[in-house]
């Protein structure tokens, strides 16, 4: 593999080739534009979904439309606070990133930024996120900074547990309670079966987005579900995914959906099952396939969601 001093445009190693940054970017931009990784976008599309969720399942209980307006603003939200999550992560992860080959080739590793930069860049980044949250009542701005403690909390988890994958699912599940809260100013049974879901399915994701690391967290002492389970990923991964979709079925019938929901989820479902059937942990690039379908994931199930509110 080549250095990243070697690479012409400083590109970030499991970007996808000709992404938006690399060709329009201003070169200035472009570190910090893949520090957040706004090259590869299923960062915060992951972040994102679960808010959508809650806003579907929030307007099924309440019985009232959709709320796109939301639903932009929460998208603006989890890009921005996804840049921030990985600003911070790679400040806190600089010098085992150095180590790992798919990760050495990043901004502050690499030497495009200086951490002084890049914690400069972090509170920008935060000031827009903070400028969305105060878009919305009171219950929602307190969830939303409550979030900051689980962001905080993830990088560190991989030194300490073979479950940083749970942590993970701390944070990216977070959407369900501030999605939920801006609709109705409260917190209720249903968005925490649906946090609970969605952790799940975070867990199973990441297990899989892991698998990539395996050889180097060996090498590097840290750790993750992909080590914890070895040569048996897919019964792991297929036991947080069923968990999930059980518990998003509980969290639309707590809001009100009717049973017509378990129709409406088979697409997700089927997903989800495609990844875990054509799984091979050993190929990277197949792993990172099946762990991006994980939008479509999200997509199908806010559909799905919205509409078992419209039957």
């Amino acid at each position: 593999m080549s250095s990243p001093s070697a690479r012409p445009s400083g590109s970030v190693a499991d970007a996808v080739k000709g992404n938006w940054v690399d060709r329009f970017a201003p070169e200035a931009a472009k570190p910090y534009l893949r520090m957040s990784r706004l090259d590869r976008p299923i960062g915060y599309q992951l972040l994102f979904w679960p808010c959508a969720f809650a806003l579907a399942i929030a307007s099924t209980a309440t019985g009232t439309v959709f709320n796109l307006s939301y639903f932009v603003l929460f998208f603006i939200g989890a890009v921005a606070m996804r840049g921030a999550g990985c600003t911070f992560n790679d400040i806190v992860d600089r010098d085992i990133d150095d180590k790992v080959a798919r990760t050495r080739s990043r901004p502050i590793p690499s030497g495009q930024v200086s951490v002084k930069q890049a914690a400069v860049w972090l509170v920008a980044q935060a000031l827009v996120g903070l400028a969305v949250l105060l878009q919305f009542n009171v219950v929602t701005v307190v969830m939303g900074l409550a979030s900051l403690v689980p962001v905080a909390i993830y990088p560190f988890m991989k030194r300490v547990t073979y479950w940083p994958q749970l942590f993970l699912g701390f944070a990216f599940s977070w959407g369900a309670f501030v999605g939920w809260t801006a609709i109705t100013g409260g917190l209720d049974w249903a968005p925490l079966v649906l946090y609970a879901a969605t952790i799940a399915w975070t867990i199973g994701y990441d297990t899989i987005y892991a698998l990539q690391d395996v050889e180097d967290d060996v090498l590097i002492g840290v750790k993750s579900t992909a080590l914890l389970v070895g040569e048996r990923p897919r019964p792991f991964v297929t036991g947080f995914y069923a968990l999930a979709m059980i518990l998003w079925f509980a969290a639309g019938q707590l809001a009100g959906s009717g049973w017509d929901l378990a129709l409406f989820m088979l697409a997700p479902g089927a997903i989800l099952a495609w990844q875990i059937v054509t799984l091979d942990r050993k190929d990277g690039p197949n792993c990172l396939a099946r762990f991006k379908a994980n939008h479509w994931v999200g997509v199908a199930l806010t559909l799905a969601f919205v509409a078992a509110g419209l039957v």
